[in-house]
């Protein structure tokens, strides 16, 4: 049984998505409670380091939950997820930590000068009970973590020909990272607001995908039977 869960998002914007869910009831400015499950928000702040740290100092002053979910928005390199998909990234890696030699990019594991037992071939994994449960109604998918988002064609080919991502996030691979390392079982959840390509604010769309979000995170509670 699910008790209580963490619930990290990395911006307000998307905090909200959460917070409209149908059924949640406050119970104090970040305390919620669906069904049985209490459920504590954290909003982090937008990159893995703010991610990491936010985490990691909850996590340490406070008994460890249930579940943790991160959830927001993502860019689709995948022209079959499309903008306004709610997916679940069930790999992730720091794609742009690593070196440079010559004009090759070489990840810390490439470059020998890393042996961490939590990566396999520099990716991390959600392997657990809770994304078991959740395939039938989000579609797992390859997530890259970056430090600065893509936004030309010659860095979307290169991330594609190195990773063979299906999105890219700004803060998943610390979620995973974290999670693991604490040993808490976790979920992530991600909703498309726009295709990863030359950046055209124009063709995004954020509040469709939050509003999908919102959608899906009903359904995800009632699947995990909270």
């Amino acid at each position: 049984m699910i008790n209580r869960i963490l619930y990290i998002t990395s911006t307000s914007v998307e905090a909200e998505s959460f917070i409209k869910v149908a059924g949640l009831k406050t119970l104090s400015g970040t305390e919620y409670r669906y069904g049985k499950a209490e459920i504590e928000l954290i909003v982090t702040g937008v990159g893995a380091v703010a991610t990491a740290y936010k985490m990691t100092k909850w996590l340490s002053l406070n008994r460890h939950p249930d579940l943790v979910i991160n959830a927001g928005i993502a860019g689709s390199f995948n022209p079959l997820i499309k903008i306004g998909d709610v997916v679940m990234p069930v790999s992730d890696c720091f794609a742009d930590v690593g070196v440079e030699d010559g004009n090759r990019f070489l990840t810390l594991h490439e470059a020998d000068i890393v042996s961490d037992n939590d990566f396999k071939n520099d990716f991390l994994y959600c392997e657990n009970s809770f994304c078991e449960k959740l395939t039938p109604v989000l579609k797992p998918v390859k997530a890259i973590t970056v430090n600065t988002a893509t936004g030309s064609e010659s860095t979307k080919e290169r991330l594609l020909a190195k990773f063979n991502p299906d999105i890219e996030t700004m803060e998943g691979a610390a979620f995973f990272y974290v999670s693991s390392l604490e040993n808490v079982p976790f979920v992530a959840i991600r909703a498309i607001s726009n295709m990863v390509e030359r950046r055209d604010k124009t063709k995004w769309d954020i509040p469709l995908a939050l509003n999908h979000l919102t959608i899906k995170l009903a359904e995800i509670f009632e699947t995990l039977s909270l």
